[in-house]
């Protein structure tokens, strides 16, 4: 799963929505789909897609934040694979969980990498500089 980092469409409620991607692979999978807290848990509304050979696509659209979600394979609930992160549910199981950042969030970190950082001139300041020049 990775998360493209260009903007997506504007939801109405001004909320920046993000897609993100899900890949699974199952040699014999028949059907696999996503169900999670951004779809009420309706294995339905989010089907992965068969790219042969027992690889599967599948995307959605949200706004930024955390979501919980299991794959259902063949009927058959289970953890992602490939989540980072995953917690237990009042099942027994375990959900995936998914987070998606902000494009904002990620231009502000970029943003911030090239600012200077602006301190009175310190003894540590002036050591710095002297040993890295371009710091100025």
């Amino acid at each position: 799963m990775n998360h493209d980092k260009n903007p997506g469409p504007v939801k109405g409620n001004g909320l920046q929505m993000e897609p993100s991607y899900f890949e699974f692979t199952h040699p014999t999978a028949r059907a696999v789909h996503i169900a999670g807290s951004f779809n009420d848990r309706q294995p339905e509304a989010e089907p992965m897609h068969p790219m042969g050979e027992g690889y599967w696509l599948g995307k959605t659209t949200l706004p930024p934040g955390s979501y919980k979600y299991c794959l259902v394979v063949d009927g058959q609930w289970a953890p992602d694979p490939l989540a980072r992160e995953t917690v237990s549910n009042p099942f027994g199981g375990k959900n995936s969980v998914l987070k998606v950042p902000g494009w904002q969030q990620g231009a502000h970190r970029l943003d911030a990498e090239h600012l200077q950082p602006k301190t009175a001139n310190t003894q540590d300041d002036r050591n710095y500089e002297q040993t890295n020049p371009s710091y100025q």
